[in-house]
């Protein structure tokens, strides 16, 4: 069913990466010939800064999506703006997940944005697996810092760092 021609990039920050970014970037595989994740530097998110480096995020990225098993993907680490990202890589289109009517109403307004600034990149959204719907890496950062269980949420090889991380 993958379109083989077509290349589309699955942008975030990833911070860290949980099982709703990885059915995302898995139904891309499926639907487009490549894929490449696009990992945000994002220094300022959320006025603290990501709680794992932009290079160790790449890391845990690459290896979450082998433990469960999507391969055929690119992971690169990207600053500056999301448009000159697809044109240095040639992608003619973003795809994004939707959990919410709030991730909605943001990433419309990203995509009216965007439609700007790369007029030949198209916007495509897919909604969240019910399954993770309620999932972000926000709350995954915080159930981690206060040692809660966070296997449910998080391939091992994050849960593992994210212990690591929050000296649990």
């Amino acid at each position: 069913m993958a379109d083989q021609n077509t290349h589309v990039v699955v942008p975030g920050t990833f911070d860290p990466v949980t099982y709703g970014h990885l059915d995302v970037i898995a139904r891309a595989c499926r639907l487009f010939g490549k894929v490449t994740v696009a990992v945000a530097a994002s220094k300022g998110k959320n006025g603290t800064g990501p709680a794992f480096n932009l290079e160790e995020r790449c890391i845990l990225l690459e290896r979450a999506l082998r433990e469960v098993n999507v391969t055929g993907v690119t992971v690169k680490p990207f600053s500056g703006l999301l448009m000159d990202f697809c044109a240095e890589e040639g992608a003619v289109a973003v795809v994004k997940g939707l959990r919410a009517m709030t991730d909605f109403e943001y990433e419309l307004q990203q995509a009216d944005l965007n439609w700007r600034l790369g007029p030949g990149v198209e916007s495509v959204f897919v909604m969240s697996n019910p399954e993770y719907g309620y999932v972000s890496s926000s709350i995954v950062r915080e159930l981690a810092s206060l040692k809660s269980d966070v296997s449910f949420m998080v391939p091992k090889c994050v849960e593992v760092a994210l212990r690591a991380h929050y000296g649990a």
